[in-house]
């Protein structure tokens, strides 16, 4: 899924794209590196000139379009996936740090003079990457020193430039015309100039200096342009990788059937992703609040960034010598890759900066206006203030099941407030923004939603395939709490395999009697049903022959034994059945249906899971932050809790593209695997890194950080496994050969 969401700007990634294949076909950026290193405008930069991309960011006043950041990224986006060379990124990011100052000293000012200068075609570039000097001179001052590499510095038609002074606050200003001393550098990126500007002892006079820029939305614009950039990078690394594998043969086989590739081609699309959502975050942060833009930028650039050079370099290993070529354009897009990364600035610098931020505040996902949907906000305010007053009289478990029953939760799901998702008479039928508000709701009074647990992921396959009367049965007392669920889907021998399964069920009259054993089962000690996965018909096809049914978990012949896992703890059990008769009221649809009902449960267990962290949190990263409790130094924790955050702020905002992509009309399917496999991934990179911050106290169960990572299992088995997930984006999203 691109940057772009909405149709507008669906409709003008489109039109870039072909702008870019028709005046910017790599064969003829390859005849022009050498001019390009000079800092020679490319033939297409007159078209997108014409086409207003250079300044749709800029006042209408100034020649632009009053676009936002979004509009820029979407772009960016579009000629970073077709290496559309040239002054483009500097420019538009010059252009983008002027509007952030508004004009000085009148129709005359410096800044004025810039954006009319950039709205007729100039081109641009910022020089702040240090280096430089100023010392004042009278009413002006003046600069020395040698900047670090800056890309489209030569050939740059306007320069702004940022010097440092001994107060520490910055000097900026407009470089004279001549522009001074630029070393042209042998730049990594052959598709565009980069170089050094030298000055010694450069007059500034005080009619060229320009006011400091907010350095949050400095970082804002640079992270999200170069992060929106390291998207289509990837995006064209992604496909130009596949598009080989499908064709190329070797051993008699497409490369692309292959397990190792099918997974190594679904890892670049997780990232391909990542670096999407994380450039789309930073977009939409462009006018909200200052800590939120803070943590957006450093996202963008913790995330984006590294995974376009990771996907670019998946890309030459799978092309194999033939990526390794200098003929293939493969190179020129890793190049890409690693320039725009490395003039962002160090990883590490932007992992500590992230977890500065988040110590201060929390990434704001929410995607409804604080005052939208007012009745229905006044309706569930009522709902909740009501159900504070009610006895808090659940009874709860030592376990992972819900509190059963309580005269709250029997108040909640009358209103449909346990499910609002679901369809009256059992919810409210709630859409994405009811949802949200409901939420909202929840959250301003400190209370936590309630959860079905397993019962999320069973209830929607009877709301879809059961009949009214399995529906009557079971959905409102489990909602109400006073039904808990537990699934009875894994075998020992067919752990993911869930079509392997040997569990029998036998028709008699009344009914069916099912045999054999079930691992893995969460809840079940303390379930009062379970679903149940048993083959009705041995001699069908491995997925046919499958059946789903609803199991009393007191039913005789039915022995639930509690597996102790490696953490000490007893949260799985293993399940034998031994001739448990099923009434036939207890069958869900038609017999041989189960495969295709059990897709549904895991749908929903998929969506679910992948929507959270349990393990490696960052919050409990923040506690060790805030605690001292650690033998790391500040700085390497505060680097930890930086990586943490923005695994978590990816996946929400992985999420939340998922949601709204589906508001739009967008065909998400594969956000759910892809959400589920870097859940996976993220809990185990967090749970290593904090306990690598443990030191001594990691021997011992202190904190409970330790068993936490050991712990990990439960997530990175539960629901399809990293490589289950990873088959299923390869085979069904990238449509690789079997």
């Amino acid at each position: 899924m691109p940057v772009a969401l909405d149709d507008h700007h669906r409709a003008l990634a489109d039109s870039v794209s072909g702008l870019a294949r028709r005046h910017a076909p790599t064969e003829k950026t390859r005849e022009g590196f050498d001019e390009l290193a000079t800092g020679k405008r490319p033939d297409i930069w007159d078209h997108l000139v014409r086409q207003g991309l250079h300044a749709m960011h800029l006042p209408e006043e100034h020649g632009g379009a009053d676009g936002g950041l979004l509009d820029l990224a979407v772009v960016a986006e579009q000629l970073g996936r077709a290496l559309v060379p040239g002054p483009w990124l500097p420019t538009v990011l010059t252009g983008a740090i002027l509007t952030t100052l508004g004009p000085e000293g009148g129709a005359e000012g410096p800044v004025r003079q810039m954006l009319g200068r950039f709205g007729e075609g100039a081109t641009g570039a910022a020089v702040t990457t240090g280096g430089l000097v100023a010392s004042p001179d009278g009413d002006g001052w003046v600069v020395t020193g040698t900047s670090g590499p800056v890309l489209g510095l030569p050939g740059a038609d306007e320069v702004i430039v940022r010097a440092d002074r001994d107060s520490g606050m910055p000097l900026w200003f407009r470089l004279s015309p001549d522009v001074g001393d630029v070393d042209v550098a042998d730049g990594i990126d052959l598709t565009r100039a980069i170089g050094r500007l030298r000055l010694d002892r450069r007059v500034v006079e005080p009619g060229r200096l320009l006011p400091t820029p907010d350095p949050d939305r400095l970082d804002l614009v640079f992270n999200t342009l170069l992060a929106a950039e390291a998207a289509g990078v990837a995006g064209w690394a992604l496909d130009a990788a596949v598009e080989h594998v499908r064709n190329r043969v070797q051993f008699g086989r497409p490369v692309g059937s292959f397990q190792a590739v099918q997974h190594k081609a679904a890892m670049m699309l997780v990232r391909t992703e990542l670096a999407c959502a994380a450039a789309w975050d930073a977009a939409r942060a462009e006018n909200q609040a200052a800590d939120q833009r803070r943590l957006a930028a450093a996202q963008a650039a913790l995330t984006a960034l590294p995974s376009g050079i990771d996907v670019a370099l998946e890309c030459v290993t799978l092309l194999g010598g033939i990526g390794f070529t200098w003929e293939h354009d493969a190179h020129l897009y890793w190049r890409r890759a690693l320039s725009i990364a490395s003039v962002a600035g160090a990883e590490d610098r932007w992992a500590y900066r992230l977890g500065e931020a988040a110590l201060a505040g929390s990434r704001d996902f929410s995607f409804v206006d604080a005052h939208a949907l007012p009745e229905l906000r006044a309706e569930v305010a009522a709902v909740l203030d009501e159900v504070a007053e009610l006895p808090d009289d659940a009874l709860r478990s030592d376990g992972w099941a819900p509190a059963r029953g309580g005269a709250r939760r029997a108040r909640l799901a009358e209103a449909g407030l346990v499910a609002p998702h679901y369809p009256a008479p059992y919810g409210r039928g709630a859409g994405p923004e009811e949802q949200a508000v409901i939420a909202d709701m929840f959250a301003e009074r400190a209370l936590e939603q309630p959860t079905t647990v397993i019962g999320e992921w069973v209830l929607p396959t009877l709301l879809v395939h059961g009949t009214e009367e399995q529906q009557k049965r079971f959905v409102g007392p489990t909602l109400r709490s006073e039904i808990v669920w537990c699934q009875l889907f894994s075998e020992p021998g067919a752990g993911s395999d869930l079509a392997g399964l040997t569990t029998r069920a036998r028709k008699v009259d009344g009914g069916w009697v099912l045999a054999g054993q079930k691992v893995w089962n969460s809840m079940a000690h303390e379930a009062d049903w379970g679903v149940c996965l048993a083959r009705t018909d041995p001699d069908a096809p491995r997925h046919e022959g499958i059946s789903y049914f609803l199991v009393d978990m007191r039913s005789p012949g039915l022995d639930v034994r509690p597996l102790r896992q490696a953490t000490g703890h007893a949260e799985f059990n293993e399940v034998f059945l031994d001739d448990v008769f099923v009434p036939d009221a207890c069958l869900v649809s038609d017999p041989g249906e189960g495969w295709r009902l059990a897709i549904t449960t895991l749908s929903n267990e998929r969506l679910s899971m992948g929507a959270q962290l349990s393990h490696g949190s960052a919050l409990r990263v923040r506690e060790l932050v805030e605690s001292g409790a650690c033998a790391a130094d500040r700085d390497d924790v505060l680097r930890v809790l930086g990586r943490s955050t923005g695994r978590e702020m990816a996946l929400a905002a992985l999420n939340l593209r998922s949601v709204l992509g589906r508001m739009s009309g967008l065909d998400v399917g594969s956000e759910i695997s892809v959400q589920k496999v870097f859940s996976a991934i993220a809990q185990r990179e967090g749970s290593r890194a904090l306990v690598s911050l443990l030191g001594p106290a990691g021997a011992t169960l202190d904190g409970g950080h330790t068993i936490d990572h050991i712990g990990l299992p439960a997530v990175l088995f539960g629901g399809g496994t990293i490589e289950i997930q990873l088959n299923v984006l390869a085979r069904r999203v990238l449509e690789l050969p079997r």
